[in-house]
């Protein structure tokens, strides 16, 4: 439709003092976005992805969750909310396993209403595709021993990165013994001793001290972005609700206009430019995510917490509009230091970098333009 156009543009154009050829190159560019770019065209193509995808995950929530977790990284939504948002719909999601994984997240058989969903090697930081091919295809049985799959080509590196993804549970290992098998693989060559275990396996088995189930938590996100087992908001509940802090599922049933307090990890922060300042922010703990409205005034005061937390804590309002509702934010407070009890080691940092998705921001606050756009 565009190029019925081409003879009275150009020749406007020309009638006006322009050059034939910056008029016809004008309309080219005119003509090259007319091909998608109208308002009536592009509502449509989106109002169809959206149309399709509701459909999806409204009656395939299992299928709808293994095309997500394939196709990342991509949109707001990492790998835990993703989860987290399947098996609140009846989904039953399945640890990475050596002798049970594929690269891609797959199905296995119906668990409910819905198949469930067996997270694949992709899931695993730093594990490379053709390591995982190569323990695939080597996978005519099911795995025994760790050294199994080193004799089958797996690399150390890759064994490494499975063992602290906790993914030898189906030989009997959890993560802190697995490591120490696969650090006991340097105690033999493979092509003298193809076939037979490690070193260790003829050792007295070594009592090694047990893994809080906090700290499986936080190496789970470390390596994998989500975990299976809890939510790391969870662990800390107890001191959060002597602050009287709510949880996001009690924030969400509350009555309009009461004031609240509430706590989360940070999934997301926006600040539109066409927001006149406001910020949204999306909290998640281990029964939901709650929705944050912060103006400009209240992001001013408190920009350092709204950047930097891991882990926010602020005070507002409840506003609620039907079944949408807010926190309208008068106060924050940066509590990422209760992570820290996480761990058995205080002295040391846990990786709560992995624990939300979150604005990773070390820079002094003024270097941000007052209408940044936080995704």
């Amino acid at each position: 439709l565009v190029s019925h156009y081409r003879e009275k543009l150009v020749d406007g154009m020309m009638a006006r003092g322009y050059e034939e050829e910056f008029a016809s190159r004008v309309f080219r560019q005119l003509e090259g976005f007319g091909s998608y770019g109208f308002p009536e065209s592009h509502a449509a193509s989106f109002a169809l992805l959206v149309y399709v995808s509701s459909w999806m995950k409204c009656y395939y929530p299992d299928v709808f969750a293994a095309a997500l977790l394939n196709s990342l990284p991509m949109g707001f939504y990492q790998p835990a909310q993703i989860v987290l948002d399947a098996r609140k719909h009846g989904v039953e999601v399945r640890p990475a396993d050596v002798n049970l994984s594929f690269w891609d997240n797959t199905l296995e058989e119906k668990s409910g209403n819905y198949r469930a969903l067996r997270l694949g090697f992709r899931q695993i930081k730093g594990l490379s595709e053709e390591d995982v091919q190569t323990l695939v295809n080597a996978r005519t049985g099911k795995y025994i021993h760790i050294h199994s799959l080193r004799d089958a080509g797996v690399s150390h590196a890759a064994l490494e990165k499975l063992a602290d993804a906790d993914a030898f549970r189906s030989i009997g290992l959890d993560r802190r013994q697995a490591l120490w098998e696969v650090s006991a693989l340097h105690d033999r060559p493979v092509a003298l001793f193809e076939g037979q275990p490690s070193a260790s396996a003829a050792e007295t088995q070594a009592e090694l001290p047990l893994m809080m189930a906090s700290e499986h938590v936080v190496q789970d996100y470390a390596s994998t972005s989500l975990s299976l087992k809890a939510h790391p908001v969870s662990f800390v509940r107890e001191k959060l609700s002597m602050l009287k802090i709510l949880s996001t599922q009690q924030i969400n049933n509350s009555k309009d206009g009461i004031p609240v307090k509430a706590a989360g990890l940070v999934l997301v922060r926006q600040r539109p430019g066409t927001a006149s300042g406001i910020c949204f922010i999306t909290i998640e703990d281990e029964t939901g995510s709650a929705n944050l409205v912060v103006f400009e005034k209240i992001f001013n005061k408190y920009r350092k917490e709204i950047l930097q937390a891991k882990l926010l804590m602020v005070e507002g309002k409840l506003q609620r509009e039907e079944k949408v509702v807010h926190v309208i934010v008068t106060r924050c407070y940066d509590l990422s230091k209760l992570l820290r009890s996480l761990t058995q080691v205080q002295n040391e940092d846990v990786p709560v970098l992995t624990l939300s998705r979150a604005d990773e921001k070390t820079l002094p606050s003024d270097v941000y333009p007052k209408g940044r756009n936080f995704k």
